[in-house]
C-alpha cells in the first residue's frame, strides 16, 4: 500500500477524486491500492521559550530572565488550541498519521503537502514525528487539484529528497521569524507594558506605512512657478509645457522667460505615426493579480487570497502562491489543451509557443496563475468569486488571443526657436483585438493635425502650482513595493507581454523582497487586526497601535527595517540554492537578535535607555510613594488614590531615561539633555527639574 498525506482534508479528497474506488474511515480514505490522509495544515509548531527551560508552555509569566532564547536544537510540539491546552483534534489525527505510517502493509509513504516550502515541512514534521522505522518516502508536486493532474502527478513523483533545498529553506524561515519574533516580542512588552507583535517582515512592513503617513503628515507645500502655453493652431488646441521651474519668489523671471519664448517662431521639426501592436499584460502571479483585484474590486489582500484559495482547492485555478507570471515549457502540452477549452467556450484564441509567455528561467518554484481543464459553472460561484475566476480567464485568453490590438502611434515634435523642444505623443486605437476580453489601460490620446513644417501659435505664461505630497500606498503601490524596496517607486512597471523586466526577476529570485508570496497577505492581515494599520477602500493608512509600536522600537534601537529583511532574505535564498546550511541562516539570525539585547554603555547626558515596565525608578515628590515605569512614562504608583505626578518618557522628540529620572527625583533635577526638537523643528539642549512637582525645562 502507498499511504498519501495530504496538507489538509479538501486536497486529500481532490487526490481521492483523481485515484478512484476509496472508501471512507475515520480520519483517511482507502482503495486501489491507496491510503489517503492528512493534516489540517501545521498539526506542529515550535516549542515557547519556557519549553527550553523545562517549564509549562503557557503558564510562566514572560520574564527577561530567560531572553534572549537561542535554541541549540528547535523543538516541535503538537499545535495547542487556544488555551495553550493540547488540541484534541490536532492529538487524534496524529494518532491515526502514526498508525498509518507504521501499518506492515504501507511500504511507501508519499508527501502531498501544498507544492511550497510551508507545505513541504508540514508533512515532512508529521512523517518523522510518526515513523518509528525508515520507508521510502515520496514527493506528490501538484501545480493544481484537478483529476487528470494528480493522475499524471502521481506517475512521475520523485524522492521527497530531491525536495531537501526546499525543506531547508522552509525550517531555516521557520526557525528565524521563531527567533525575531519570540524574542523581540517578548523584549518589547516587558520594555513597554503592552503586547508588541514585533516580527522580521511585520515591521518593516509596518514601518513603510508609518514613513509614508509621517511623510504627508508633515509635508509642507512649496508654491512654484512653470510656464506653459495653450495657444490654438488650425482651429485646434496646441499644449506645449515646459521642463523649466521657478521658486515662488522669481516670477519675474519666469514672465520675462515666456517673453523669450513668444517672441521665437513655434514649428513642427518632426511629425511622424507608425502602426503598432500593443502586447496584452503578463499573465498573474499572486501580487500582480491581488493588485488588479484590490483596484477594480477593493478586496483586501487577505479576502482575495482566500477567494483564490478556495477556486484553486476547488480546481479551477492553478497553485496560487506563486511568485512569477511567466509559464514553464514543460506545460506546453496542458496549455495547448486549457487553449482549446477556451476556444470551444467561443473565445478566440490560439496557442502561442512563445519565449515571452512561456521561460523557465522566471519560474523558481510555479508558473503563473492560469484557468485549469476544470470549468466553473458560473451559477454556483459567488458574485465575488466569479469577479476572481473572470479577472484570471480574461487574461488567459488577452494572453493567447488570437486578434492583435493594433494602434496608431503619433509623435510630433515643436521647437520654440532654439530654446526648447516639445514632444507631443498620441494613440488611436484601431483594433480593439484582445482588450475586447481584458482591461487595458491603453485609451485614445488624438493629437493636433499638423504636419511637419507647420507653424505653431504660441502664448507662454507663468502658471502658479504647488508641490504635492506624497501619496498613501495602496494594495498595488504596498505590493510592488515589497516586492522589491529599493527600486524607484516612479519607474514604471511595464506589466505587458515581452517587456523587459530581467532586473526584477533577478531582484525577486535574490531575496530582496519583503515577505513572500506565500507569507505577504497573512503578515499584512496580523498587521490589520493588530491595528497597526488600516485598510479602506484600496488604501493603507498607519493607526495610533502602529505609531506607538515602530517609535518604540526606535526608542529601544530595535532596527528592523528593509535593509536587514532584505539582507535575511537574501540568506534564505542561499539555502532554498544550497550555498548556505540552515544553521549559517539561523547564525545570522542570532546575532541580529543579540545586537538588540545589548546594553550600551553611554554617558548620561547621551542616555536613551527608558527601562521596563514596572521598573521602580525613586520616590514620588507629592506624596513619597514609589514612582514606576509605565507604558507611555514614569508616574507615581499611588495614581488610584489621585496622586497625579508623571513624567512622559518622550518629550520633544527625546527619550527620557531611566538614569535621568533617577537624577530628577533624588536631586531635583537631570543632567543636561541633548537632542531636543521644538515644535518649529528647532533643536535644543536643556535640564529637566522639578518645579512644584512638575517636569520643566530648565536653561539656566
Amino acid at each position: 500500500m502507498v499511504l498519501i498525506i495530504a496538507e489538509k482534508p479538501s486536497l486529500g479528497r481532490n487526490i481521492a477524486a483523481g485515484i478512484g474506488n476509496m472508501s471512507r474511515h475515520d480520519g483517511y480514505l482507502e482503495g486501489s491500492g491507496y491510503i489517503i490522509s492528512w493534516a489540517f495544515g501545521h498539526l506542529f509548531s515550535l516549542a515557547d521559550i519556557e519549553a527550553y527551560g523545562g517549564e509549562a508552555q503557557g503558564k510562566a509569566r514572560w520574564t527577561m530572565d530567560n531572553l534572549p532564547c537561542f535554541p541549540e536544537r528547535f523543538k516541535f510540539v503538537l499545535r495547542n488550541d487556544s488555551e495553550g491546552k493540547p488540541d484534541a483534534g490536532v492529538l487524534k489525527q496524529f494518532r491515526v498519521l502514526e498508525a498509518l505510517c507504521n501499518r506492515e502493509d504501507v511500504t511507501e509513504i508519499v508527501n502531498a503537502g501544498d507544492a511550497d516550502r510551508e507545505g513541504e515541512i508540514i508533512v515532512r514534521l508529521c512523517i518523522e514525528n510518526a515513523l518509528h522505522t525508515p520507508k521510502p518516502i515520496k514527493r506528490l508536486w501538484l501545480p493544481d487539484q484537478t483529476p487528470q493532474t494528480v493522475a499524471a502527478a502521481l506517475l512521475d513523483m520523485k524522492d521527497d529528497s530531491d525536495y531537501d533545498h526546499l525543506a531547508n529553506e522552509g525550517f531555516a524561515r521557520t526557525y528565524i521569524d521563531w527567533l525575531y519574533g519570540v524574542n523581540l516580542t517578548r523584549y518589547a512588552t516587558l520594555r513597554c507594558g503592552t503586547l508588541l507583535r514585533v516580527g522580521r517582515v511585520i515591521v518593516p512592513i509596518v514601518k513603510a506605512i508609518y514613513d509614508r503617513d509621517m511623510a504627508i503628515k508633515n509635508f509642507v507645500p512649496e508654491k512654484y512657478y512653470s510656464i506653459s502655453s495653450a495657444d490654438e493652431t488650425n482651429g485646434c488646441k496646441v499644449e506645449l509645457n515646459s521642463k523649466l521651474r521657478f521658486s515662488s519668489d522669481e516670477y519675474a523671471k519666469a514672465e520675462k522667460t515666456c517673453e523669450e519664448y513668444n517672441a521665437c517662431e513655434a514649428y513642427v521639426s518632426n511629425a511622424k505615426s507608425k502602426k503598432d501592436i500593443i502586447a496584452p499584460g503578463k499573465l498573474y502571479s499572486l501580487s500582480k493579480l491581488q493588485n488588479v483585484l484590490g483596484k477594480k474590486y477593493k478586496m483586501s489582500m487577505a479576502e482575495s487570497l482566500e477567494i483564490i484559495q478556495r477556486l484553486y482547492e476547488e480546481g479551477y485555478l492553478t497553485y496560487p502562491r506563486t511568485n512569477s507570471e511567466y509559464l514553464a515549457s514543460a506545460e506546453k502540452d496542458k496549455i495547448r489543451k486549457i487553449v482549446g477549452i477556451c476556444a470551444n467556450m467561443g473565445y478566440p484564441v490560439v496557442f502561442k509557443d512563445k519565449k515571452t509567455i512561456f521561460d523557465d528561467s522566471k519560474i523558481e518554484s510555479h508558473s503563473a496563475i492560469t484557468p485549469t481543464y476544470k470549468i466553473p459553472d458560473k451559477n454556483k460561484l459567488s458574485e465575488k468569486q466569479m469577479q476572481v475566476y473572470s479577472t484570471v480567464i480574461r487574461r488567459f485568453v488577452a494572453v493567447f488571443c488570437a486578434e492583435d490590438c493594433v494602434a496608431k502611434r503619433a509623435e510630433i515634435t515643436v521647437k520654440v526657436g532654439e530654446l526648447e523642444e516639445f514632444t507631443l505623443k498620441g494613440l488611436t486605437i484601431l483594433e480593439k483585438g484582445w482588450t475586447k476580453y481584458d482591461d487595458s489601460t491603453q485609451k485614445d490620446k488624438l493629437l493636433p493635425p499638423l504636419s511637419k513644417g507647420d507653424k505653431v501659435n504660441i502664448k507662454f505664461a507663468p502658471v502658479e502650482k504647488e508641490t504635492s505630497p506624497p501619496k498613501h500606498y495602496t494594495i498595488e503601490t504596498l505590493n510592488n513595493y515589497l516586492k522589491n524596496p529599493f527600486r524607484d517607486e516612479k519607474a514604471a512597471v511595464d506589466d505587458s507581454v515581452g517587456a523587459d523586466d530581467a532586473a526584477e526577476y533577478r531582484a525577486m529570485f535574490e531575496g530582496v523582497e519583503l515577505g513572500t508570496e506565500a507569507t505577504r497577505t497573512g503578515i499584512i492581515d496580523n498587521a490589520r487586526k493588530s491595528e497597526y494599520i488600516n485598510l479602506k477602500k484600496d488604501v493603507y493608512t498607519i493607526m495610533p497601535k502602529g505609531i506607538f509600536l515602530i517609535e518604540s522600537l526606535e526608542r529601544m534601537q530595535i532596527v528592523m527595517d528593509k535593509f536587514k529583511t532584505s539582507d535575511m532574505g537574501r540568506a534564505l535564498k542561499k539555502v532554498y540554492r544550497g550555498e548556505m546550511d540552515i544553521d549559517g541562516a539561523v547564525s545570522r539570525a542570532k546575532d541580529e537578535v543579540a545586537r538588540c539585547f545589548e546594553r550600551r554603555e553611554m554617558p548620561v547626558d547621551e542616555d536613551i535607555d527608558t527601562g521596563f515596565y514596572g521598573d521602580i525608578v525613586g520616590r514620588c515628590p507629592l506624596c513619597g510613594a514609589d514612582v514606576t515605569r509605565g507604558r507611555y512614562g514614569y508616574g507615581c504608583s499611588a495614581y488610584k488614590s489621585g496622586c497625579k505626578f508623571f513624567v512622559s518618557a518622550y518629550i520633544c522628540g527625546r527619550a527620557i531615561s531611566v538614569s535621568n529620572v533617577k537624577l530628577l527625583l533624588s536631586e531635583g533635577k537631570t543632567a543636561k539633555i541633548k537632542g531636543f526638537v521644538s515644535k518649529k523643528g528647532t533643536p535644543f539642549d536643556s535640564v529637566l527639574r522639578l518645579a512644584d512637582g512638575k517636569c520643566v525645562f530648565d536653561f539656566s
